[in-house]
């Protein structure tokens, strides 16, 4: 399916470098780039030293022209790039004289768009194409090359065709009852249904998990006033962002910050102590800092080594309980003082010092996220393909009742409303596909 407009953008970033690419794509791409350049014709996908010259032919600059014929690129369209030198009057300059041949300025992931529309890429790595661009980490990277390569993609292929084996069983069974169906094809549609039901399952437990990976993981530091909070996100992040001092309450808002950490980005969020504060203020600094508890994935406590265990101290235990189902590490501060400090209090904890090395807990902070992001679980890198995959699982939820009871209406209604929704990860679903099933598998209307 081609587009008859031609549209081009640079698509290096912006600024100045050795070189700059000037993409160009539609059915007018070639022609565009033969009168730029002056040649009788390029060859598909070698690349082509020319003089490219403006409308008053007048040479602009010296480029490379690189030709790829339809339907083997990127957007299934022709595609002509121009890289020329890095200058950003150049590329202008180029773009602008593309545009005078007829082109016009493409739409924000335009390219994308048409890749799609052609059948060149579906929408999981259409995502996967926008997110790598910004990806911050090399975990990220990881992943998304593997969405890139179609590992998605296969995964709710699969999911699909196991859909539409029992859609298309259970029309027939519905509106064919004549035809012989295997003795067994409950039995069949049922193991189908569990191993759905598991995959799904596991993939949501995974992406929650996973969850931080591209944007980065979040880390609240939590802990009453003046335990070292402050001093550790300075410590962690090399530079002094916070503010140390001796007042309690020093600290009234959320910082956030982020660091990299072995080959993970997190975002380390500094909370105000938490106590029973009556300056108004500070209690709202205190709200936000249980919501920074409840949104972390993984919560650093602090408590101090040199204090004996008060009220405040038993508050932030509680609050750790409440949130047993996150990754804590607790950490026991100011290891250079005095004990006073009951640590029979703690279970699994790790004695350090801000003003000396923090070591143990940058280690144990990244053998958890380790331990979160080498998995070979499918893992879903958007808010859309959560919310595909959890509309999925309830309609197979909804459709076991109906399949032990005999009501295959509401049955095929539920695995139809479950094939469109794992089809919206990549590409919608069209009951025609059902029909081929039904008419290929089962010789119907012979």
């Amino acid at each position: 399916m081609l587009n008859d407009e031609t549209i081009v953008a640079i698509a290096t970033a912006n600024g100045i470098g050795s070189i700059s690419i000037i993409r160009v794509s539609g059915k007018d791409a070639l022609p565009i780039a033969l009168k730029l350049s002056k040649k009788i014709d390029l060859k598909p996908r070698l690349a082509t030293l020319s003089s490219i010259y403006n409308s008053k032919d007048e040479i602009i600059d010296e480029a490379l022209l690189i030709y790829f014929k339809n339907p083997f690129s990127f957007t299934g369209e022709d595609i002509v790039e121009f890289q020329c030198h890095g200058g950003i009057a150049i590329s202008n300059i180029i773009m602008s004289e593309v545009i005078k041949c007829g082109a016009r300025v493409a739409q924000p992931g335009e390219f994308s768009k048409r890749a799609f529309l052609n059948g060149k890429i579906d929408l999981s790595k259409a995502e996967a194409i926008a997110k790598i661009i910004e990806a911050r980490s090399e975990d990220a990277v990881k992943l998304l090359a593997k969405q890139l390569k179609g590992e998605l993609t296969d995964f709710v292929n699969d999911i699909r065709e196991d859909l539409l084996f029992m859609l298309a069983y259970t029309e027939v069974n519905i509106d064919y009852a004549e035809e012989d169906l295997p003795s067994d094809i409950y039995e069949q549609i049922e193991n189908k249904l569990n191993k759905i039901k598991d995959k799904l399952d596991n993939t949501l437990e995974a992406s929650k998990r996973r969850d931080g990976l591209i944007e980065g993981f979040k880390v609240a530091i939590v802990g009453k006033p003046n335990v070292g909070k402050s001093s550790l996100l300075n410590k962690l992040l090399n530079f002094d962002r916070a503010i140390i001092s001796d007042i309690a309450g020093t600290t009234r808002d959320t910082i956030e910050e982020s660091v990299k950490i072995g080959t993970h980005i997190i975002k380390i969020v500094d909370t105000a102590g938490i106590r029973d504060a009556s300056d108004v203020i500070e209690q709202i600094g205190i709200e936000k800092s249980i919501e920074a508890i409840n949104e972390a994935d993984i919560v650093i406590s602090l408590f101090d080594n040199s204090k004996v265990l008060d009220s405040e101290d038993e508050k932030i235990l509680t609050l750790l309980e409440e949130n047993s189902n996150k990754e804590i590490v607790k950490v026991l501060n100011k290891t250079d003082l005095e004990n006073q400090f009951d640590k029979s209090k703690l279970d699994d904890f790790i004695e350090l010092s801000t003003k000396e090395t923090i070591n143990p807990l940058v280690y144990k902070i990244e053998s958890i996220l380790d331990l979160n992001t080498h998995s070979d679980d499918m893992t879903l890198i958007s808010k859309r393909q959560v919310d595909s995959v959890e509309q999925t699982l309830f309609h197979i939820n909804e459709a076991t009742m109906p399949l032990e009871t005999g009501e295959l209406e509401f049955f095929a209604h539920h695995i139809n409303e479950a094939l469109e929704n794992i089809s919206n990860i990549t590409r919608p679903y069209e009951h025609d596909q059902m029909l081929d099933v039904m008419f290929g598998e089962f010789c119907l209307g012979k």
